[in-house]
């Protein structure tokens, strides 16, 4: 490694982040009027009567419809059973028409259920382009290009199904009622597929409510739903507000990001069942400390000072505090008190010692943070591979994948069942790997700038201008690439994997909480009003 540039840091720098706008005060003052106490009786008459809408209908598209309207209204946990029982039973290639065909296609694929490509042969001429007669079809557009992105790698069909309809909705966006106009460029925006549940559910709430044909028992069950899940969340961000108080980080590491809530978020995000509170807990307090190291690695420590610090978690033993200065106790202890914590947990609820692979993650974690200041320090630039083989890592997002397998791991019934060769080998998982790098890929796309303007180290985007000698445009452009098909292999890991199905659909939750969250900026960072409506609708604002 060259270290011909490395520069001298002679004072200690800062990023010039503001103070959090989530007050303690303020997150204690939010209150609902909904309890499942008060308000769960009819939950469940409303549960019971919309599972009857399941046997009240016989056409297919009719059927599918359905479906589509519980999963966008948030409530699909409530009717795995009916819906399996209707895909079960579905025949890919009755249907005739582009719409049918096409949502079929996506339900079939999001539900777990292989479909082939040749349904869509139907539509394509003898070249494999897509008819030029469906190109007003706005409802079989809209269901091809949603379609089209629960492809797999090497799916050239669904690729051009993308092109196509893209290509057709923008041409015909300009006609269409308001209504579907907007849903239009919501699709064209962030397609389903990608789409954080929650925002999703409130969303379409509100476009539901509007339809003339919406039936009344689904849409006050999702309302209810929400604003009954909401209660709980509610009820958890007290708690960990008092937590981070008392630790005091503001006052002691006044230089760090305090994102305690925005951590909630994406704990909630990530493993947002009712009965999953110690994993929402164990996550929140995971990044919140999390995001303090970071701006201790990439901002504040002197080389000497992250030598000891990353020294002393390898060491993992209390003892090792006595080499660090004051202000790396503060994190060490919050870090070992906070683990402790959780493998407390884990030996009531599981019978299971974690903490040897808890204790792997975090110090690969720290090391990954301590490679990254150490290019910084050195004046090193890593070429585009060495900058993904560490920074998959140091975006912590595998270390959060842990804690959130371990948080579901209860629903097992004996810890016999539970698959711990895929965690002790979690650096060879894609499980682990595709939902790092795509976090790491939207990090770097609405982070970098800002980043390298203070002079901290290079990300994805620099580091191949640099490679490749080409602007920043272009590297752009390729990073984005990147991301669709690194989407595309996660599909298929998804599709292939023999794992328990709840693991990777709590991958899958987490992957599109990070697409949210990085969707109007540097979620961490600048906390912009789109970022502070969606916290607020998400966890303080009942509907």
């Amino acid at each position: 490694m060259d270290y011909s540039n490395a520069v001298q840091v002679n004072q200690r720098r800062s990023a010039g982040y503001l103070p959090t706008v989530w007050d303690p005060e303020l997150i204690k003052s939010f209150s609902t009027p909904y309890t499942y106490e008060s308000h769960g009786a009819r939950l469940e008459e409303l549960k019971q009567d919309a599972k009857c809408l399941f046997k009240s209908i016989n056409q297919l598209e009719e059927k599918l419809g359905l479906i589509n309207t519980v999963q966008r209204l948030g409530v699909r946990t409530y009717f795995v059973n009916e819906i399996k029982e209707v895909l079960n039973h579905a025949n890919p290639n009755i249907a005739n028409d582009l719409h049918t065909v096409a949502l079929q296609f996506r339900l079939l694929r999001e539900n777990g259920f292989f479909v082939n490509l040749d349904v869509f042969n139907k539509f394509t001429d003898n070249d494999g382009k897509f008819k030029d007669s469906l190109r007003e079809d706005v409802a079989g557009l809209m269901s091809l290009y949603e379609a089209s992105f629960l492809g797999l790698h090497g799916e050239e069909v669904l690729e051009e199904a993308k092109i196509f309809s893209t290509k057709h909705l923008k041409l015909v966006m300009g006609k269409l009622e308001n209504d579907l106009r907007e849903q239009v460029k919501q699709s064209l925006e962030v397609p389903l597929y990608w789409r954080f549940p929650r925002s999703e559910a409130r969303n379409f709430i509100d476009i539901y409510q509007r339809d003339s044909k919406k039936n009344l028992v689904l849409l006050e069950l999702a309302k209810l739903d929400f604003n009954l899940l909401q209660s709980i969340y509610l009820k958890e961000i007290k708690e960990l507000a008092e937590w981070w108080k008392d630790l005091n980080i503001n006052d002691k590491l006044p230089f760090a990001r305090d994102r305690m809530v925005e951590c909630y978020f994406w704990a909630m995000g990530s493993v947002p069942e009712p009965q999953f509170y110690k994993c929402r807990r164990n996550l929140t307090k995971f990044g919140s400390l999390a995001t303090v190291l970071d701006d201790v690695y990439d901002v504040y420590g002197t080389m000497e000072e992250l030598n000891a610090y990353t020294n002393a978690v390898n060491r993992w033993d209390l003892e090792a505090i006595k080499d660090l200065p004051e202000y790396m106790k503060v994190c060490y202890l919050a870090m070992y008190n906070h683990v402790n914590e959780m493998v407390q947990d884990a030996l009531e609820d599981l019978g299971l010692d974690i903490l040897p692979y808890v204790k792997d993650q975090w110090v690969s974690y720290v090391r990954s943070l301590h490679v990254e200041a150490g290019w910084f320090h050195g004046g090193y630039k890593p070429t585009l591979n060495e900058y993904f083989k560490n920074g998959w890592i140091s975006i912590g997002v595998a270390l959060g994948l842990a804690y959130a397998f371990f948080g579901v791991m209860e629903e097992y019934s004996s810890k016999e069942n539970l698959p711990l060769e895929f965690l002790e080998n979690w650096s060879d998982s894609e499980l682990f790997y595709w939902p790092s790098l795509l976090t790491r890929l939207w990090d770097d796309l609405k982070t970098s700038k800002l980043e390298m303007e203070r002079g901290e180290t290079a990300k994805s985007i620099q580091c191949y201008m640099i490679q490749e000698g080409v602007c920043e445009e272009e590297a752009r452009n390729y990073i984005k690439g990147l991301t669709n098909d690194s989407w595309k292999k996660f599909n298929k890991f998804i599709a292939q994997s023999s794992l328990p199905s709840g693991f990777a659909d709590t991958a899958l939750k987490m992957t599109r909480c990070v697409h949210r969250m990085y969707h109007y900026g540097d979620w961490f960072g600048i906390q912009s009003e789109a970022n502070k409506d969606c916290v607020n609708s998400s966890l303080f604002n009942p509907i």
